[in-house]
């Protein structure tokens, strides 16, 4: 059996938050234009981590009901999205994963369970 896909999580309320392009006034839909500009790097990969990967974008409050993508995964938080990014980074082993996000607070939570992390100019350059 082959090794699974490596796991990337993108906590999507800290990467939007990166760019004050007025992602306030419409949550949902900087929700939408990340995930899909998140597409790409399902099959590319991140720096360090070779694609293919299994890419979760993890939402919450007024993004909620953004939907998945080929390529791209969608997790609604039913509460805190950083409680449920530690939750899937927790049960990711033994693959590997990384979780894109600059809270300080949830890289400590992740980084316990093994994750390795990354800023979220990764994924959105200019951030």
């Amino acid at each position: 059996m082959p090794d699974p896909l490596p796991l990337v999580i993108v906590d999507a309320a800290n990467v939007v938050g990166s760019v004050p392009d007025g992602w306030w006034r419409d949550r949902r839909g900087a929700a939408e234009r990340l995930r899909d500009s998140l597409v790409r790097y399902a099959s590319d990969g991140l720096p360090g981590v070779p694609g293919p990967v299994d890419l979760v974008l993890v939402v919450e409050g007024r993004a909620r009901d953004v939907a998945p993508v080929p390529g791209v995964r969608v997790a609604a938080a039913p509460g805190s999205g950083d409680d449920l990014i530690a939750e899937l980074a927790a049960g990711a082993a033994p693959r590997p994963c990384v979780v894109v996000t600059a809270d300080r607070e949830l890289r400590r939570r992740v980084e316990a369970h093994g994750a390795r992390c990354a800023g979220p100019r990764t994924v959105r350059p200019g951030a």
